[in-house]
């Protein structure tokens, strides 16, 4: 009975390659609906006050401050959960490999 090829062997080099597109990814979207919300709340604020509102600030102090925590929070886990990815990859590999050239038996 022949056996289908094994997956292929992880490269160790996809694993910070990953991780920083998924942290930019992560990174932009939080940037994006920090800002919005923080917009929001700037021009509700300066509705209920009667004056116009810094948008300013919602870029420097708030959007952009949170984006930044977020970033290095996923960059973090994103590479610990693709490094125990990777390390999983590669020991289903070998038990692939080994029970394919029949030294398993």
């Amino acid at each position: 009975m022949a056996f289908p090829d094994p997956a292929p062997k992880p490269r160790w080099y996809a694993v910070p390659a990953r991780a920083l597109f998924v942290t930019m990814l992560l990174t932009l979207l939080s940037f994006a609906v920090t800002l919005l919300v923080s917009i929001l709340a700037m021009v509700s604020a300066a509705a209920i006050r009667g004056t116009s509102p810094d948008m300013r600030f919602a870029y420097r102090h708030v959007a952009l401050p949170v984006a930044i925590v977020v970033g290095a929070i996923v960059l973090v886990v994103t590479l610990a959960l693709e490094i125990r990815h990777y390390r999983q990859a590669r020991t289903l590999a070998g038990i692939a490999r080994v029970s394919q050239s029949g030294l398993g038996r």
